[in-house]
Protein backbone atom coordinates (compact mmCIF):
# COMPACT_ATOMS: atom_id res chain seq x y z
CA UNK A 1 0.00 0.00 0.00
CA UNK A 2 1.39 3.23 -0.99
CA UNK A 3 0.80 6.25 1.58
CA UNK A 4 0.66 9.10 -0.52
CA UNK A 5 2.18 12.41 0.59
CA UNK A 6 -0.90 14.43 0.96
CA UNK A 7 -2.43 11.75 3.45
CA UNK A 8 -3.71 14.22 6.67
CA UNK A 9 -4.53 11.47 8.74
CA UNK A 10 -4.59 8.02 10.03
CA UNK A 11 -6.63 6.21 12.56
CA UNK A 12 -9.41 3.49 12.99
CA UNK A 13 -13.04 4.00 13.35
CA UNK A 14 -16.00 1.42 13.27
CA UNK A 15 -18.66 2.08 10.57
CA UNK A 16 -21.85 3.27 12.30
CA UNK A 17 -25.37 2.83 10.85
CA UNK A 18 -27.81 5.95 11.45
CA UNK A 19 -30.72 5.48 9.49
CA UNK A 20 -30.64 5.34 5.47
CA UNK A 21 -27.10 6.38 5.87
CA UNK A 22 -23.50 5.12 7.79
CA UNK A 23 -21.29 7.19 9.96
CA UNK A 24 -17.46 7.28 10.38
CA UNK A 25 -16.76 9.52 13.52
CA UNK A 26 -13.43 11.31 12.98
CA UNK A 27 -11.63 12.07 16.77
CA UNK A 28 -11.56 15.37 18.09
CA UNK A 29 -7.34 14.73 17.76
CA UNK A 30 -7.38 14.74 14.33
CA UNK A 31 -9.66 18.42 13.71
CA UNK A 32 -7.07 19.82 16.37
CA UNK A 33 -3.75 18.60 14.84
CA UNK A 34 -4.76 21.54 12.27
CA UNK A 35 -4.51 19.32 9.34
CA UNK A 36 -8.44 19.10 9.44
CA UNK A 37 -11.12 21.86 9.07
CA UNK A 38 -14.78 21.27 10.22
CA UNK A 39 -17.44 21.94 7.01
CA UNK A 40 -14.21 20.88 4.51
CA UNK A 41 -14.48 18.16 1.78
CA UNK A 42 -11.90 15.07 2.16
CA UNK A 43 -11.74 12.12 0.47
CA UNK A 44 -11.92 9.08 2.91
CA UNK A 45 -9.99 5.42 2.03
CA UNK A 46 -11.70 2.40 4.02
CA UNK A 47 -8.86 -0.33 4.77
CA UNK A 48 -9.79 -3.20 5.55
CA UNK A 49 -8.18 -4.97 8.28
CA UNK A 50 -7.58 -8.38 9.85
CA UNK A 51 -8.13 -7.22 13.91
CA UNK A 52 -11.47 -7.40 14.92
CA UNK A 53 -13.44 -4.02 15.21
CA UNK A 54 -13.01 -2.00 18.24
CA UNK A 55 -15.76 -1.63 20.87
CA UNK A 56 -17.36 1.06 22.61
CA UNK A 57 -15.77 1.36 26.41
CA UNK A 58 -18.59 2.20 28.97
CA UNK A 59 -19.88 5.57 28.41
CA UNK A 60 -20.29 5.65 24.70
CA UNK A 61 -16.25 6.60 24.21
CA UNK A 62 -14.42 5.20 21.57
CA UNK A 63 -11.32 3.42 22.26
CA UNK A 64 -9.33 5.52 20.63
CA UNK A 65 -9.24 8.33 23.38
CA UNK A 66 -6.84 5.93 25.08
CA UNK A 67 -4.21 7.12 22.84
CA UNK A 68 -0.89 5.36 20.61
CA UNK A 69 -1.20 1.66 21.72
CA UNK A 70 2.72 1.43 21.89
CA UNK A 71 5.30 3.74 24.24
CA UNK A 72 9.20 4.63 23.62
CA UNK A 73 11.36 1.82 24.07
CA UNK A 74 8.89 -0.45 23.85
CA UNK A 75 10.18 -3.80 21.84
CA UNK A 76 7.40 -5.65 19.34
CA UNK A 77 7.40 -8.09 17.41
CA UNK A 78 5.59 -7.05 14.16
CA UNK A 79 5.09 -8.44 10.15
CA UNK A 80 5.77 -5.53 7.80
CA UNK A 81 2.41 -5.33 5.97
CA UNK A 82 3.48 -2.52 2.95
CA UNK A 83 6.10 -0.44 2.27
CA UNK A 84 5.85 3.40 2.13
CA UNK A 85 6.91 5.80 -0.61
CA UNK A 86 10.29 6.16 0.86
CA UNK A 87 10.63 2.71 1.10
CA UNK A 88 10.47 1.90 4.93
CA UNK A 89 8.40 -0.91 5.94
CA UNK A 90 4.95 -0.53 7.40
CA UNK A 91 3.30 -2.48 10.33
CA UNK A 92 -0.09 -2.40 11.91
CA UNK A 93 -0.86 -2.48 15.49
CA UNK A 94 -4.28 -2.49 18.10
CA UNK A 95 -6.54 -0.42 16.19
CA UNK A 96 -5.09 -0.26 12.74
CA UNK A 97 -2.05 2.35 14.69
CA UNK A 98 1.06 2.40 11.87
CA UNK A 99 4.42 2.18 12.55
CA UNK A 100 6.91 2.84 10.77
CA UNK A 101 10.31 0.50 10.33
CA UNK A 102 12.84 1.44 8.15
CA UNK A 103 15.31 -1.00 6.39
CA UNK A 104 12.58 -3.83 6.12
CA UNK A 105 10.83 -5.85 3.36
CA UNK A 106 7.59 -6.78 2.66
CA UNK A 107 6.62 -9.99 4.04
CA UNK A 108 9.32 -9.53 6.75
CA UNK A 109 8.60 -10.72 10.60
CA UNK A 110 10.84 -8.33 13.40
CA UNK A 111 11.60 -7.33 16.16
CA UNK A 112 11.25 -3.82 16.58
CA UNK A 113 11.80 -0.97 19.92
CA UNK A 114 9.65 2.03 19.12
CA UNK A 115 12.06 5.16 19.06
CA UNK A 116 9.26 7.89 18.98
CA UNK A 117 5.51 7.96 18.93
CA UNK A 118 3.28 10.64 17.58
CA UNK A 119 -0.78 10.72 17.55
CA UNK A 120 -1.05 8.86 13.99
CA UNK A 121 2.56 7.03 13.88
CA UNK A 122 5.42 5.58 15.50
CA UNK A 123 8.95 4.88 14.02
CA UNK A 124 11.02 2.34 15.47
CA UNK A 125 14.18 0.29 14.81
CA UNK A 126 14.84 -3.70 14.15
CA UNK A 127 16.58 -5.22 17.06
CA UNK A 128 15.74 -8.65 15.19
CA UNK A 129 14.52 -10.58 12.65
CA UNK A 130 12.40 -13.40 12.83
CA UNK A 131 12.16 -16.66 11.09
CA UNK A 132 8.37 -17.17 9.96
CA UNK A 133 7.79 -19.93 12.66
CA UNK A 134 8.44 -17.58 15.26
Amino acid sequence: MEIPPQMQCLFSAEIEEDGASFVVEVPDREIQTGDLEVGKTYRVALLSTESSPQRRAAGGQSDDTQGPPVEEGETRRVEIEDIGEQGDGVARVERGYVVIVPDTELGERVAVQVQNVQANVAFAVVTERLSYDE
